[in-house]
């Protein structure tokens, strides 16, 4: 499996292209910021200048049921935000 899982596609990472030139993609959980580099230039022949990242912890949830609780989480998530240089774009919808 490769380090990009796939491009964050929302409301909020839409604005941040438009507005910043920023680009969100949801990362494989052990990769550092430079392999996320790396791997983002490579995909995409791009310069990148910054990577954030932040993970979100997965949350549990639980529900009552006939045979008791049912106790079960969601997966640990985590993203990486990526600042291209002066001029370059990526085409995500072409």
């Amino acid at each position: 499996m490769g380090i990009l899982i796939k491009p964050v596609i929302s409301e909020k990472a839409t604005n941040t292209t438009e507005l910043l030139g920023q680009y969100s993609f949801y990362v494989d959980t052990h990769a550092n910021k430079l392999q996320i580099k790396a791997a983002v230039e490579a995909a995409y022949g791009v310069d990148v200048v910054k990577v954030n990242t932040m993970v979100s912890a997965p949350k549990v949830k639980t529900r009552y049921t006939k045979t008791g609780f049912q106790v079960g989480k969601t997966n640990k998530l985590k993203k990486a935000t990526v600042q291209l240089a002066e001029g370059q774009e990526i085409e995500l919808f072409g």
